[in-house]
C-alpha cells in the first residue's frame, strides 16, 4: 500500500468544472505520479495513479471509451 502526504502538493481541478462542488483534484509536480482526490474532502485520501496509467484514462475518456451510465 502506497502511503503519501500531499499537503505541499499543488492540487487543481478541470477548468470545465465550474463551481461546481462535485469535482476531482490533480496534484502536479510529482515525477511519475499523479494523485487524484475528491475536492469535498481535501484532506481525506488520494488515488494515486501512474503517469501512464493517467495518460490512457484521459485517452479513453476523450474517445468515449467510458460510456455514461455503463
Amino acid at each position: 500500500m502506497l502511503t503519501q502526504n500531499f499537503r505541499g502538493a499543488r492540487w487543481r481541478k478541470s477548468t470545465f468544472s465550474g463551481d461546481s462542488g462535485d469535482c476531482i483534484e490533480v496534484a502536479d509536480g510529482l515525477p511519475g505520479l499523479l494523485p487524484v482526490r475528491d475536492s469535498k474532502d481535501p484532506d481525506g485520501a488520494a488515488l494515486v495513479f501512474s503517469a501512464e496509467a493517467w495518460r490512457l484514462f484521459l485517452a479513453g475518456v476523450r474517445t468515449g471509451g467510458f460510456p455514461a451510465g455503463g
